[in-house]
């Protein structure tokens, strides 16, 4: 059965499972590099010059829904069935739903000069982001038109969602400039693989009762890169159809008092759909049939839909990646003389740069040798709370990580798929749903500094942008 709801409130909730992911930051592992881009992978004198994941997907993906929709929404996906607990019609309260998917299927990294402290990259990876507000009255129709009392009603269904999901293939350069100072970047191309957005301004429903029927009309735009029902598996493949491109920045700045600051601004960047993408600029009215029966949800399906394709035209257009800025400060704290305990609590906040949202967290990895157990804590304008767990087994040149930011929501989640009616049933300020994991190994020769060599150095040069940074500043590298 076609599923209303996802056609025309957040289609994309069902693509990926958003948010970003807190718990990886300055742990130095490779994962972490590759998202922050002045984060060293390699510890001279310990490490080894190549890292890699060997093609074992080092992923994160997560899942929110607040509001009152969250257990109608359920209840629809484990049971069947919607339940109508605390929907509201006339005081305009709504849901929002926000999923995230990013997966590296390949993460390659070298170190390149101990002098220039230098390390290159490249990556290939798959990122799904997506978005959307949905009424209350919007789960209240689906379960037929007796909820609601008058016969008119205006601008209750203004719903919208974007989803958009592409390949990333980038690459990384790090260099510690000075002692005090490291700089990085991460250049990608992007190969779009679909887009959709609704948004709906305007909205009115007349019932007819007698006709067990409803008038809807809705005013607003659909965009579209692909054909429903003719995306197929081979359509992941990457192409040159829908090109685009994106940067992420980093510095890292180490204080006197042994603080470390990071500023990060990552994956600005745009996506070209191509030419025969759908772009629907609708003001249409349609007729519902059926309402009370239990075809209510295809019929109201297909009318919505007609409605938002009524002004089909093929054209491209351009959108933007969900790009973020952020500022983190680290230090770590040594509990005994032999340095096997360690606490290094990171602090971050970090805002969306093309939307309203912003989030702070605090990191708090516990090490004992080389394992570590991190709790993480996060509180976003949404009034999202959230808190996680990660265990971590991390030596000099292998690591492995696995965990959740949202660890008591997703046991519930999961509870609730194994049609629990508690879970299903309980109310909570969201629902939510998080997992990330990874693993990497560092192979090659150990790199070491001339006076510890066990080879004849060659002679490596300090890298461009010191030397670009000496020749402004006249400054000598151990300055």
């Amino acid at each position: 059965m076609k599923n209303f709801l996802l056609a025309v409130c957040f289609l994309f909730i069902s693509v990926e499972t958003f948010g970003q992911q807190f718990s990886q930051y300055n742990t130095g592992t490779l994962y972490d590099s590759f998202e922050n881009p002045a984060q060293a992978a390699f510890v001279p004198d310990t490490s080894r010059k190549l890292a890699f994941n060997f093609f074992i997907p080092n992923f994160n993906s997560n899942l929110y829904v607040t509001g009152n929709g969250q257990v109608p929404l359920k209840s629809r996906a484990f049971n069947g069935k919607y339940a109508n607990t605390a929907l509201t019609i006339g005081n305009g309260r709504f849901s929002r739903a926000n999923a995230n998917a990013n997966i590296y299927s390949l993460m390659f990294k070298a170190f390149t000069s101990l002098d220039g402290n230098q390390e290159i990259g490249i990556s290939t990876q798959t990122r799904a982001e997506g978005r959307g507000l949905f009424t209350d009255e919007s789960l209240l129709l689906l379960n037929g038109p007796n909820s609601f009392p008058a016969d008119d009603y205006t601008n209750l269904f203004n719903n919208n969602y974007t989803e958009q999901t592409y390949h990333q293939i980038s690459f990384n350069y790090r260099e510690k400039v000075n002692k005090n100072f490291a700089f990085g970047f991460k250049l990608s191309a992007l190969l779009g693989i679909q887009y959709q957005q609704l948004q709906i301004d305007q909205s009115h429903v007349t019932f007819d009762r007698a006709s067990d029927a409803a008038d809807i009309s809705l005013q607003g735009r659909y965009r579209i890169s692909y054909t429903p029902g003719e995306f197929s598996k081979h359509d992941l493949l990457p192409t040159l159809r829908n090109p685009g491109a994106s940067i992420s920045i980093g510095t890292a700045i180490r204080t006197r008092d042994n603080f470390n600051i990071q500023f990060n601004v990552k994956n600005i960047g745009f996506i070209h759909w191509y030419k025969s993408s759908i772009v629907s600029e609708f003001n249409t009215t349609r007729t519902a049939p059926d309402i009370s029966t239990n075809r209510r949800e295809d019929n109201l399906y297909a009318t919505t839909y007609s409605i938002i394709r009524s002004a089909d035209k093929q054209q491209s257009f351009t959108t933007a990646t969900n790009g973020v800025a952020e500022i983190s400060a680290n230090k770590s704290y040594w509990f005994d003389y032999d340095r096997r305990f360690k606490y290094s609590p990171t602090l971050i906040l970090q805002k969306e740069v093309f939307y309203d949202g912003y989030t702070a967290a605090l990191v708090n990895p516990f090490q004992y040798n080389n394992l570590v157990g991190t709790l993480t804590t996060s509180y976003s304008n949404y009034g999202i709370f959230s808190a996680g767990l990660q265990f971590m087994v991390k030596t000099p040149n292998i690591e492995f990580f696995i965990g959740s930011d949202r660890i008591m929501q997703s046991v519930s989640f999961a509870a609730a798929a194994n049609k629990s009616e508690t879970q299903i049933n309980k109310s909570a300020s969201y629902t939510g749903a998080d997992l990330f994991m990874g693993f990497s190994i560092k192979f090659g020769n150990v790199i070491e500094h001339p006076l510890n060599s066990s080879h004849i150095p060659l002679g490596d040069r300090p890298g461009f942008i010191t030397r670009l940074w000496n020749s402004i500043f006249h400054k000598d590298r151990n300055d």
